[in-house]
């Protein structure tokens, strides 16, 4: 059975690159321009993991996370995001991240987490 992946990002071009690498690796993907539509895929879909964003329009990164980890079973969370200071990323985990990866990252990098993860 293929893993799935949501994918959530306000930023196309990053939904775009990540879902077409993703695909291409083999996995389920979906994604979701904010934290509404993040919500409804989740609960829809069961990802074994998401990517998020934490600054969106609506509802931030932390708030889907805290969402997402409440199901059961949870997903594994993996922020990625342009927040970098030490006090951000501890908020990141505060909330129950599985991993805090900085923008930009390298698909690479960001490949060989995901295969550790799920």
């Amino acid at each position: 059975m293929r893993s799935k992946i949501l994918i959530v990002d306000d930023e196309i071009n990053i939904l775009m690159s990540l879902e077409y690498l993703f695909k291409r690796k083999g996995y389920e993907v979906y994604i979701a321009r904010n934290g509404a539509e993040a919500k409804a895929l989740a609960d829809a879909n069961k990802p074994d993991l998401v990517l998020l964003d934490i600054m969106m329009p609506d509802v931030d990164g932390y708030e889907v996370c805290d969402y997402l980890k409440a199901k059961v079973p949870a997903p594994k969370v993996v922020f990625l995001s342009a927040k970098s200071k030490k006090d951000d990323v501890q908020k990141g985990y505060d909330h129950g991240a599985d991993l805090y990866l900085l923008k930009p990252f390298s698909n690479k990098d960001l490949l060989q987490h995901i295969q550790e993860l799920i």
